[in-house]
């Protein structure tokens, strides 16, 4: 498909109606089609991995648009430079949650990247390192806790951030940090009660909410399991 044929195809699928929703969502991106996020997918799978095209839909500058090309691209040949053009672009939480946790995490400059844009500014690319770390928390197996425990600080620093995209996604960092294995749950939980005490609202939130959450039946559970999993591996090795 072309890059028309594709803002055809959104376009036909899309309606204001749409728009309207995606803007209670805090999604209120230049230029929309208000296309729901499953079609999008769909027609990602229909086109599969196509960097080009990807490249030629993030210029379009349509929110669907560049969900798609989050989807299509290849993370192989995505480049420092790219992800430095696209994470400045980002006008929506959906854009970068997207292009964080379908693209970015999975590329050689993740951690680098990670590191360098939770001490940004600006608000979208704050939240793209806090929501890389989120990400690379459940979707890289690959990483050793002591990459995860380097965090720790900078979630401390920045849990005063009170722009709301930020402290949910440092919230989220703290959280997704803590379910990865009961090692660094226990010391989340010892992070989000350090942040608990704070004289600060936004940080308090953040660990309150986190102990709330790590401390849950479901995240016990799961990690009872994995811890369980691990030691028959170690076992049988």
């Amino acid at each position: 498909m072309t890059v028309n044929e594709i803002l055809a195809y959104l376009k036909k699928h899309g309606s204001s109606s749409n728009v309207s929703g995606m803007a209670r969502f805090g999604i209120t991106p230049a230029k929309a089609f208000g296309v729901h996020t499953p079609t999008v997918r769909k027609l990602a799978k229909e086109i599969g991995t196509d960097h080009s095209l990807a490249l030629s839909l993030w210029k379009t500058k349509y929110h669907e648009a560049r969900i798609l090309a989050t989807l299509i691209a290849d993370p192989e040949k995505v480049t420092e430079e790219l992800m430095e053009i696209w994470v400045n672009d980002f006008d929506s939480w959906a854009v970068c949650d997207a292009c964080c946790g379908e693209l970015f995490v999975y590329t050689p400059f993740a951690i680098q990247k990670t590191d360098e844009w939770c001490h940004r500014e600006k608000e979208f690319v704050k939240r793209a390192g806090f929501v890389m770390i989120a990400e690379l928390a459940v979707h890289r197996k690959d990483i050793a806790n002591e990459i995860f425990l380097r965090f720790f600080p900078v979630i401390e620093c920045e849990a005063t951030d009170e722009r709301n995209f930020v402290r949910k996604a440092v919230n989220w960092a703290l959280r997704q940090i803590g379910k990865r294995n009961a090692s660094l749950n226990r010391k989340a939980i010892a992070l989000s009660r350090k942040l608990s005490k704070m004289n600060n609202s936004t940080a308090r939130w953040i660990g309150n909410d986190a102990i709330k959450d790590l401390h849950s039946p479901i995240v016990i559970r799961r990690l009872s399991k994995l811890k369980f999993r691990t030691k028959r591996r170690s076992t049988k090795n």
